[in-house]
């Protein structure tokens, strides 16, 4: 099942985070359904981007450049923009980046959280609000079991810890201020989403077309990690369902946490993951493997990286009736191919469009 077009067109809806990656393409499929998106986020990072780089800076009616740690212009923002549907994506999300900024981390993940949900008690416009957390909020116990909506919330580094608060966070304020109210509020957690736009550092992905594309080596420290990999697409139009039927007469029976992951066959190993993109790009370029990145030789802190990772979907699938489209190789296949726009210098939004028209098609 797709988004109702005839739903989305016109609705009010607001995006925080929507000059990173995930928030991009989503401001662009929103955008393709006809919504007034407004967004609040932080200026794009780095000098590539998504945001930049397929210039969708005009798809907003409103566009503020605020931290999400900042209650009061949180409260303004949906105050002014008179928000139905918010879906809440702004974070901190790299694992690497949580061990040299823990607080920061901490601060952006969990208390721009509580001030989204706190803003939320005395706001009437919003009916409903999907926040993004992630698929590293189970306790992983290395044991190659998947983890469903009711499994142990954990965490071994600070980013994943972080997002498991946030999950606690959601549920307690759910149940202590929003049993009665028109508001209603769920949880995703997607599996390792990659696709056009996304130059966050220590992506696999992104760094295996970039040395592919040069034909340099490309050097992996944990190989053999098995995560479940999915274009960016597949969750997002998972939670434009959710928020439907969140929007719905019947909402409070979709509130609360939901898996958005790939099938099992697309779970795989990070080396079988770069050899396909090897592939796909005809490249000469040689894996490596080192268990000891130089990057992180001299660091006072230990880099724990889980070795198996999966989510069972299976609530969406049923309740839903939301199921992934695309095979890995598709997936890469759409993602070689907007990289390889990118280098020609071509029209990214154009392209942008085009692939979300096609796998809406599809």
């Amino acid at each position: 099942m797709l988004p109702n077009k005839k739903f989305w067109n016109n609705k009010r809806v607001l995006i925080t985070g929507h000059t990173g990656f995930k928030g991009g393409w989503l401001s662009t499929l929103l955008h393709y359904y006809g919504c007034k998106i407004s967004g609040y986020a932080l200026n794009p990072e780095g000098k590539n981007n998504f945001f930049n780089s397929v210039k969708i800076n005009n798809l907003f009616v409103n566009d503020l450049r605020k931290d999400i740690t900042d209650l009061n212009a949180i409260k303004k923002s949906i105050k002014k923009t008179k928000t139905e549907i918010i879906f809440h994506l702004a974070a901190q999300s790299s694992v690497i980046e949580s061990f040299k900024n823990s607080k920061k981390t901490i601060l952006s993940n969990v208390l721009g959280t509580a001030n989204i949900l706190e803003t939320l008690k005395d706001t009437k416009s919003v009916k409903c609000i999907v926040i993004i957390t992630t698929d590293k909020v189970y306790q992983n116990y290395k044991n190659k079991k998947y983890f469903n909506e009711n499994s142990e919330l954990g965490g071994d580094d600070i980013y994943s810890g972080s997002k498991a608060c946030c999950e606690i966070l959601i549920n307690s304020y759910r149940k202590s201020f929003f049993r009665n109210k028109n508001c209603k509020i769920a949880s995703v957690r997607a599996g390792n989403c990659f696709g056009g736009g996304d130059w966050t550092p220590d992506r696999i992905v992104k760094d295996s077309l970039e040395t592919f594309f040069n034909n340099n080596p490309l050097v992996l420290r944990n190989p053999n990690a098995t995560r479940p990999w999915q274009h960016v697409l597949e969750p997002l139009t998972g939670y434009l369902l959710l928020a439907e039927k969140l929007y719905s007469q019947k909402g409070t029976e979709f509130a609360g946490p939901w898996n958005f992951g790939p099938s099992s066959r697309q779970n795989m190993k990070v080396i079988k993951l770069a050899k396909m993109i090897k592939k796909k790009l005809n490249s000469k370029s040689k894996i490596m493997i080192k268990k000891i990145d130089k990057r992180f030789q001299n660091r006072k802190f230990k880099i724990f990286e889980s070795k198996y990772l999966e989510i069972n979907s299976k609530k969406a699938f049923k309740k839903l009736k939301w199921k992934p489209k695309l095979s890995i190789d598709r997936a890469i296949t759409l993602t070689v191919d907007w990289y390889s726009s990118y280098k020609k210098k071509q029209n990214l939004f154009r392209l942008t469009n085009q692939q979300i028209d096609w796998y809406l098609k599809k």
